[in-house]
């Protein structure tokens, strides 16, 4: 009996197989070191092997049922040639086959080298740029956006600062969100945002176009954000502006800092204490001076690998959003869909999600080059 060509199993790419060979030769390595009777006599240090084992035993389990498939599989295929095993043999084919592609898809995205601050929560920093009073309006839509995508998501938004316009929207706004993998989900997010639209101010009926800037910081860790110099800083207080009722119009609350080497400013002038100002406004500068540092690292790699999604610098035009179409258009990966209206109202997973997938393809393709 011949068996048909669409019964041949898929295979692996060979780059793969050989750096799940390596996790596989890792895990006995880690299994005899967790193993010896001395390991508990340095608690940091067993913790690392602790952590990584569980990575590692992640990797190589899912590999381990990859490699009992297969087997199954040419099994199966034996048994193509009993007319009385051929219709199980075929069923068994197809759900294996099928459990293959599935986990050669995960194992893809597990051998991925990860960022640390990916679980972290943000800061996401939404500034008017060109444009004028429309880009003010355009960077108060970007922030409702963001704010019932986090919505959707359980994710909580505290205002850090804001500086609004007078008709409405924002000439600066930062945001901290908090929540599971943030930084993760929404660092893409980085860049320019073009708006294509008329204007509420137009009487001519006439098509603008005006940008802001989104810069996404992964929130410091609690016990890094001590580490600027108290030398590098000039510490202003002033009295809060806007709404904010009596107390905050009396009183010096609000804080702004400056970094001196850098020049990088953060303030914050939501709060009622001066002390809590203060911190929030350390924690926003200590994001910002590592962001420059990260954006700096980005750009020189981009410069060199030319990578789709880029370095996440304010000057790279990410998007645009042209309502007359009701189209979003993100000029990386060349992604455009016709459901402006419901992704202003929060509804950015398709978006999101191409930008990972489009991020995971680039990893792979830098991993597979390096074998």
């Amino acid at each position: 009996m011949v068996i048909p060509e669409f019964h041949c199993i898929p295979t692996m790419k060979s780059f793969l197989r050989i750096q799940l060979e390596k996790y596989a030769q890792r895990l006995e390595e880690l299994d005899f070191l967790l193993s010896r009777e001395d390991i508990m006599s340095d608690m940091k240090q067993y913790r690392a092997i602790s952590k990584e084992h569980a990575e590692v035993t992640q990797i190589a389990g899912r590999y381990r049922r990859y490699n009992q498939i297969e087997s199954d599989l040419v099994g199966a295929r034996e048994m193509l040639e009993d007319p009385d095993m051929a219709e199980m043999a075929q069923d068994e084919i197809a759900s294996g086959e099928a459990e293959l592609v599935q986990l050669e898809d995960e194992l893809q995205r597990l051998l991925l080298p990860k960022d640390q601050d990916d679980a972290r929560n943000a800061f996401m920093e939404i500034r008017a740029g060109t444009g004028g009073d429309e880009s003010a309006l355009f960077a108060g839509d970007l922030t409702r956006m963001y704010t019932r995508y986090a919505a959707t998501k359980g994710w909580k938004v505290e205002v850090m600062s804001a500086n609004e316009s007078e008709i409405g929207g924002y000439k600066e706004v930062v945001l901290r969100i908090e929540g599971d993998d943030i930084y993760g989900r929404l660092r893409f997010e980085s860049g320019g945002h073009r708006v294509q639209r008329v204007p509420a101010t137009e009487t001519q009926g006439r098509i603008h176009t005006s940008a802001c800037t989104v810069a996404v910081m992964p929130e410091p860790d609690e016990h890094q954000a001590i580490t600027l110099n108290p030398a590098d800083l000039r510490i202003d207080t002033f009295r809060a502006s806007g709404a904010g009722g009596q107390h905050i119009n009396k009183t010096d609350s609000a804080v702004r800092v400056v970094h001196l080497p850098t020049g990088i400013v953060a303030e914050c002038q939501d709060g009622r204490s001066q002390h809590s100002n203060k911190a929030k406004a350390l924690q926003v500068l200590q994001a910002r001076i590592q962001e420059k540092e990260r954006s700096e690292r980005a750009a020189k790699e981009a410069a060199l690998r030319k990578g789709l999604i880029g370095s996440g610098d304010r000057s790279d035009r990410i998007r645009t959003y042209n309502f007359p179409q009701g189209r979003l258009t993100d000029h990386r990966i060349n992604l455009t869909l016709y459901k402006l209206l419901a992704i202003m109202e929060g509804d950015m997973d398709e978006v999101l999600d191409a930008l990972a997938h489009a991020r995971e393809a680039e990893l792979l393709a830098e991993l597979e080059v390096n074998a």
